[in-house]
């Protein structure tokens, strides 16, 4: 398998505090490669070393199997697009108006493509209109199209969704899905909103303190996601009784209803439980979200998801 960037052993330090504690991550060629941690995990650390605004304090990465110590690494950088933290715009400016001085910063001989880039990012409609008067979603769009200037092939987006509304993720979802179906963009994503993350990732790397706990294709996760039964019975109390004598793995919701994991025949479940004087009320399937398997994998400690 092809990778766009290998890490191994990534650290950095500020005095003390360890932001990446030895990270080896891999992110294939033509991926959407979901990067899931809790805030402080370490997420924007390691986009900020890759895109070399900052520098590790040990360890290595390479990109396009360039070393970041080899003196090629500017060069394979400049198959980088990233929009870190926040999206970066001139306010005064309308949207052709920012792209053309991007095309100018990276020193390119003409603004053939920005009309093709407008349109892209569905901003082709906006006229003189000034970048500060953007919706979110707007400038989110904006700043995805000024990565896009210079024709990356690996494009970083640090919480694109970040504050968007329904709308505006959707638009920013299909931005990414076409950027890699029909461009062949490799994109390193990180997001909070894991149940929109789900919908776009063909992998996951799993960051925690510092490191990363998990990397696991889509098809994986799919395979190790469990199954498990929501009920609702008159009592969880007994319900939980009659689990414990079992050996199952439960979770109780509230003193009506409680998930139930792994596979059981529902007239064995009842009767053990009417034997308790429970009674089943009702019982659906559901698989288990990427929200739950990340805090099953890292634990919760209050902390969120991020």
């Amino acid at each position: 398998m092809d990778y766009v960037l290998k890490t191994n052993n990534l650290c950095k330090y500020y005095r003390r505090f360890h932001a990446l504690n030895g990270v080896t991550m891999n992110v294939p060629k033509g991926s959407i490669y979901g990067f899931v941690g809790k805030n402080g995990a370490g997420k924007t650390t390691l986009i900020r070393l890759i895109c070399g605004l900052q520098k590790p304090s040990s360890g290595e990465f390479t990109l396009y199997d360039t070393k970041h110590t080899d003196s090629k690494i500017s060069k394979a950088r400049r198959r980088i697009g990233a929009v870190v933290e926040t999206p970066a715009y001139y306010g005064d400016m309308s949207a052709a108006e920012n792209l053309k001085m991007q095309y100018a910063m990276l020193g390119l001989p003409s603004y053939d493509g920005i009309d093709d880039l407008l349109r892209l990012v569905r901003l082709d409609n906006t006229g003189k209109k000034k970048a500060k008067d953007f919706s979110l979603g707007m400038k989110q769009r904006l700043g995805i199209a000024l990565a896009l200037c210079g024709n990356p092939d690996f494009l970083i987006l640090d919480e694109p969704i970040n504050g968007l509304d329904p709308q505006g993720i959707v638009e920013i979802r299909e931005l990414i899905l076409r950027l890699n179906h029909e461009r062949d963009i490799t994109v390193l994503i990180s997001s909070h909103i894991l149940d929109e993350l789900s919908r776009l990732a063909t992998h996951y790397g799993f960051i925690d303190k510092g490191k990363i706990v998990q990397e696991i294709s889509t098809e994986e996760h799919e395979q190790k996601c469990r199954k498990y039964l929501h009920l609702k019975v008159t009592s969880t109390a007994a319900f939980a009784h009659v689990m414990d004598e079992i050996g199952a793995e439960y979770s109780i919701i509230n003193d009506t209803e409680a998930d139930l994991y792994g596979e059981y025949k529902v007239a064995d479940l009842s009767a053990a439980l009417s034997a308790e004087d429970c009674d089943l009320l009702s019982l659906t399937e559901h698989e288990e979200s990427l929200e739950n398997y990340f805090i099953n994998l890292v634990g919760s400690d209050g902390g969120e998801a991020k």
